[in-house]
């Protein structure tokens, strides 16, 4: 019956911004994409598709490089968040691919010019994109250093008028403390923009939140892990926690 009623529902939001991180994609792997991670995140991603829900993604490129790490390293800052931003090409492509698989008409839109794989970022292409009801993947982060895919995602969820930015994690929402340190952390189903700052909450940069708050672009902490949590965020359902105005 319950699963009857969810069919029934009406998604609450017409257009998504998903925020993925590229460790989400290595499964039980130590590096790179794990196969079954990648068709079950494709899987959920079709089924809200499905849903008539225009649906964008910006995907981290942290299971195969991350800039922070390789400057921390020796390398150069710069130079080292180039090399991520191609990585975060890899995993659009690797999903772009799973999702055609299963018949989802999708684009990669690259912030770096490489027409040979991905269209070049234009805002207005994006949007049409979506109107058409082809899942768009945003890559290569915003196309400049010291920028996160945080940061990518919050402001292309506003360039494109996103009804929620939604941040896929490892945990089932913001908590006070890191909760696998700390079981007894307590857990936010609601908190503001502000109090995130404050508190210093690690859940995205304050950049990434610092934008979200100026444009009151509302954003949905979940956990990805939990089978059809990405549907149920969009019909609405109290999943993870919601940080807005407050």
């Amino acid at each position: 019956m319950a699963q009857i009623d969810l069919e029934r529902k009406k998604p609450r939001y017409g257009r998504i911004l998903l925020k993925l991180s590229g460790e989400a994609l290595m499964g039980v792997e130590p590096y790179g994409i794990d196969p079954v991670v990648l068709n079950e995140v494709a899987i959920e991603i079709r089924e809200v598709n499905g849903l008539g829900v225009e649906t964008a993604l910006v995907i981290g490129g942290g299971n195969i490089f991350r800039g922070v790490s390789g400057a921390s390293r020796g390398m150069d800052r710069s130079t080292a968040d180039y090399m991520g931003m191609l990585a975060t090409v890899m995993n659009g492509l690797a999903l772009q691919q799973a999702l055609e698989k299963m018949e989802v008409p999708t684009r990669v839109l690259s912030a770096i010019d490489m027409k040979e794989v991905a269209e070049s970022y234009i805002r207005r292409r994006a949007i049409r994109h979506l109107e058409k009801g082809r899942v768009v993947i945003f890559a290569a982060g915003t196309g400049l250093p010291f920028f996160t895919t945080d940061t990518t995602a919050a402001l292309r969820a506003v360039e494109i008028g996103a009804g929620v930015l939604m941040k896929a994690t490892k945990v089932d929402g913001i908590y006070a403390r890191d909760p696998v340190q700390d079981p007894t952390a307590r857990k936010y189903d609601h908190i503001s923009y502000s109090e995130v700052l404050q508190k210093d909450l690690k859940v995205m940069d304050a950049t990434a939140i610092s934008l979200a708050r100026d444009q009151s672009m509302p954003i949905v902490v979940f956990n990805l892990r939990a089978s059809g949590n990405i549907k149920r965020v969009v019909l609405g359902e109290d999943v993870g926690t919601l940080v807005d105005g407050g």
